[in-house]
């Protein structure tokens, strides 16, 4: 409900943390509104906010993306309905902007007021945005699970193994056009694992065919030196800039060099 989120983001410490607070709580009424809808029959969760939802990663995230996993019955309009008519309910104001893409579909929610309301900006047309992705072609092999979690709601959720969450990050390190410094963050979370994680290599070089990679196939021999490659190509300023504004522990910043993640990958 509208004023459960305002609440939650007033009595956050920080404004830093107080927008991202109010953000996730959003994010999990759409995820509830999308299992009322039986969302959750068709669409695996994945991403960066799948990871924090359901595997604790320290960083906020802003979108939700999801994999379209099984098409028997999948009906976008209605699920962008009843996700209106949920929120709307709960007593938010906002605009919806939809993309029927074949490949991508996308509704985008822009929130009026709340920024306002919880002192975060000084006018009322200042929105805080979410954008939920559906990959509608996605590559072939990812493994599923399902899991129930309480963040906000109680929520089923199907989603990509973790396996399939690092063959997805590996896929977007590798393929992405600008540097984005939430990859690095949430390479180094996943190599800092306690109980070790393995890409899902059949994944992975599915979706790297599938976005024209002309490199051998990766594999559990290989894969880290193409990352490494990577790393020493990278503008290493722009990493600090597009993570900092998101990391549940600010200092955590301070880890974010280039030799850190080398090391790591040894």
């Amino acid at each position: 409900m509208k004023q459960h989120a305002i609440e939650i983001a007033k009595h956050a410490p920080t404004g830093f943390h107080r927008q991202n607070l109010l953000r996730e709580y959003l994010q999990a009424e759409i995820l509830y509104a999308m299992q009322r809808s039986d969302a959750f029959l068709n669409l695996a969760f994945i991403g960066g906010t799948a990871l924090r939802f359901l595997y604790q990663l320290p960083r906020y995230s802003v979108d939700l993306d999801f994999s379209l996993e099984n098409t028997q019955n999948y009906d976008f309009p209605r699920l962008v309905k009843k996700i209106e008519t949920r929120l709307l309910k709960a007593g938010y104001r906002f605009s919806s902007s939809i993309n029927a893409d074949r490949t991508v579909q996308s509704m985008t929610l822009k929130f009026e007021d709340l920024l306002q309301e919880t002192g975060l900006a000084a006018q009322s047309n200042q929105k805080l945005s979410i954008k939920i992705g559906i990959d509608h072609n996605p590559p072939a092999g990812a493994d599923t699970d399902s899991t129930i979690i309480r963040k906000h709601f109680f929520l089923h959720l199907w989603h990509h193994h973790i396996s399939s969450m690092f063959s997805g990050k590996i896929h977007a390190l590798l393929t992405r056009k600008w540097t984005k410094g939430r990859d690095i963050y949430d390479l180094i979370w996943y190599l800092t694992l306690t109980n070790k994680v393995e890409p899902n290599f059949t994944h992975l070089n599915n979706a790297l065919a599938q976005t024209g990679w002309k490199e051998p196939p990766l594999t559990p021999q290989n894969w880290k030196m193409f990352i490494t490659d990577y790393l020493k190509k990278m503008e290493w300023d722009n990493v600090v800039d597009d993570v900092r504004d998101f990391l549940e522990n600010p200092e955590d910043v301070d880890l974010l060099d280039r030799n850190n993640v080398m090391s790591l990958l040894m």
